[in-house]
């Protein structure tokens, strides 16, 4: 019994850097197309994502872009780096939901953009349950946070 206990304390110690180490990449993995997209909307592509905006039909495009820009970019450092993941993560979910309301309703998008709109729509959709699953469980321990 003894041996046993000790195989699997070894063990245990090895599978948890090794779910530490996981929870890092996931986190980088997850929080990338936020941090990318919001330096993308207040850097390099400002007026092309206010165009966007305004033809799904957003009032105060040009205003809106900045703060979802911050979210976008802060909220995904702040994953990455660990630091009030979860808070950062509730935030992301709430902004992903709503943007995918507004930006990929493939039941009434035009038939030639039907099948893009609804790839995007199960895309973020995906990314949602990731930025809940950080919601529920934290950002692991190799955080600012810890």
């Amino acid at each position: 019994m003894q041996l046993a206990t000790t195989v699997n304390t070894a063990t245990a110690g090895r599978t948890d850097r090794l779910g530490d180490t996981v929870d890092l990449a996931a986190r980088i993995a997850l929080a990338f197309i936020f941090a990318w997209s919001g330096a993308d909307k207040l850097f390099m592509h400002t007026a092309g994502t206010v165009q966007y905006m305004q033809a799904a039909g957003l009032p105060l495009a040009s205003l809106l872009v900045y703060p979802a820009g911050l979210l976008e970019l802060g909220g995904g450092l702040l994953i990455v780096f660990g630091y009030r993941a979860r808070a950062a993560a509730l935030l992301l979910a709430g902004f992903t939901a709503v943007a995918t309301l507004i930006f990929h309703a493939f039941w009434a998008a035009p038939a030639d953009q039907a099948m893009l709109q609804s790839l995007m729509f199960f895309k973020n959709l995906a990314i949602l349950g990731g930025l809940l699953h950080v919601v529920a469980h934290g950002s692991g321990r190799f955080a600012l946070d810890r």
